[in-house]
């Protein structure tokens, strides 16, 4: 279980001095320097001087085998009935039940060549049953399958299954992308009366982790810290839990399919607008929809145009994409390559501000009437941001003092407050330094539900994301597509790491 040495760990070479006795080398001193860095920027850092006993956690969170078996058969059948020949005839009263039992779902894609490790460290520390491959085993099969046996199994009376059902808490190793797919399955449970929802912790893996962030996890997860693995489990079991709110997005389009969308967006038989707000003009023959949630933001513009072009740029060549550092460096490159510091405004159609395409209704705080807002002519992305992280922990909302919350009729801005903060970015070099909290963003709106209104003149297509999964939208200029965004009635849960 213990790491491979780092680079700084490596033996001197032929014709150098070693350090003598007593004394650090220098690249022993930068490998120390830059794993103590990692650490403090994992949110579990001030857990670094507790020693947290292997034998103990693991009591906490194993499941007892009949159950972790019958979980498995579950899933691997989907049948609820899949796995009844693995419980006991004689009951479970003798049986030990877990404080803490976990689920961790892993995405091996994510943290570079490191996933892969992460998953036998896991397997190792819990067992195989409790570590579940997302390329193997789907949040949603697990909910369906999985939980519905135990939970099948605790309605018959098995004591240690509800008590497992009662106390499972999910762990995500992944990006936020990952950590929405998860919390987005696990709603099933609310609109299915099936109480309680197992809270979710994150291990970070992803480039922004802006939901990790968040919640106290921190920004990247330090592989070479040894004991980060049983921190991470032990804060996952006992860490308080917090509320956040979740948002549906309705997209209506006139015809045509988004090509390749995020596992975040699904197509939908219908999904009906808010008619207290008339749309204008004709509605064309055939209509289609989609939908999603969303926890941390929604945008439309360039920021999601350079998302999209890294997206596909990592799916075709892998190997350039090696973990954060390696992707937040491929990310700057397409920042400048698309347009967005090099090429005016107006040298383009593709690359002019929103305002030619985008019309803009929002409901305020406490009001129930639509409300148009102009969209900045210079603004060349809107994001509706749930979250204080967008881009790598950055708060491009900033912290507003008071008087100015009071002019612009702002509240001050939580994750659970059942608002979005509407932000624009303008060209790059206003997004950069947003990014670096030299200056906030432009202030838009905070709204309880958004209306846009997309309409092509010379565009053919926009760029969209949620929670950085990002699609080409298609438009058109003889008729509107519209997005629609309002909060879901049932928050998730979220265990701090902090």
């Amino acid at each position: 279980m213990d790491s491979p040495p780092s680079e700084g760990e490596s033996s001197t070479s032929q014709g150098e001095s070693s350090p003598s006795q007593g004394e650090s080398s220098p690249s022993r001193t930068v490998s120390r320097s830059s794993m103590m860095e990692s650490i403090r920027s994992y949110g579990l850092s001030r857990l670094a001087g507790i020693k947290i006993d292997t034998d103990e956690l693991r009591r906490r969170l194993l499941m007892p085998q009949y159950l972790r078996f019958a979980m498995l058969d579950s899933i691997t059948k989907k049948d609820v009935d899949g796995g009844d020949q693995h419980f006991p005839s004689s009951g479970s009263a003798d049986v030990p039940c877990p404080e803490s039992p976990v689920i961790v779902f892993i995405n091996p894609r994510s943290g570079g060549r490191n996933g892969p490790v992460l998953k036998e460290r896991l397997q190792k520390l819990i067992s195989e049953e409790q570590v579940l491959d997302l390329e193997d085993v789907k949040p949603h099969e697990f909910v369906r399958y999985g939980l519905a046996c135990i939970e099948k199994w605790a309605n018959d009376g098995d004591f240690c299954a509800k008590e497992i059902r009662q106390n499972i808490r999910i762990v995500v190793a992944g990006g936020d992308g990952t950590v929405g797919w998860v919390l987005g399955c696990l709603g099933e449970l609310n609109q299915n009366g099936r109480e309680p929802v197992p809270p979710v912790a994150i291990i970070p893996l992803g480039t922004g982790n802006d939901l990790s962030r968040s919640f106290g996890w921190g920004g990247s997860y330090p592989f070479t810290w040894k004991s980060g693995i049983k921190k991470a489990l032990h804060r996952a079991s006992v860490g308080p839990v917090s509320n956040l709110d979740s948002w549906h997005v309705v997209v209506q389009m006139p015809g045509g399919e988004v090509a390749d969308p995020p596992h975040s967006l699904k197509a939908a038989e219908e999904c009906s607008l808010d008619k207290t707000l008339e749309t204008e003009g004709d509605l064309p023959d055939k209509v289609n929809y989609y939908e999603g949630v969303f926890y941390n933001y929604f945008s439309i513009g360039m920021d999601a145009k350079v998302a999209y072009g890294f997206h596909h740029f990592r799916n075709e060549k892998p190997h350039l994409a090696q973990g954060p550092l390696a992707n937040k460096i491929i990310y700057s490159g397409y920042s400048c390559s698309q347009g967005w510091f090099l090429t005016t405004c107006t040298s383009d159609p593709s690359l002019r501000g929103l305002k030619n395409i985008l019309k803009m209704h929002v409901k305020k705080v406490n009001s129930t009437e639509w409300e148009q807002i102009p969209v900045p002519k210079s603004v060349r992305a809107v994001v509706a941001l749930n979250l204080h992280n967008y881009g790598s922990g950055r708060n491009p909302w900033g912290n507003l003092k008071p008087k100015y919350l009071e002019k612009r009729g702002f509240v001050e801005a939580r994750s659970d407050d059942g608002l979005l903060e509407i932000f624009g970015l303008k060209e790059g070099w206003h997004a950069s330094f947003v990014m670096t909290e030299l200056i906030s963003a432009k202030h838009i709106a905070q709204a309880a539900s958004i209306r846009m209104e997309i309409r092509g003149g010379e565009w053919k297509e926009a760029f969209m994301q949620m929670d950085g999964e990002p699609w080409k939208q298609p438009i058109c200029n003889d008729y509107s597509t519209f997005v629609e965004i309002n909060r879901v009635p049932f928050q998730s849960v979220l265990v701090n790491g902090e």
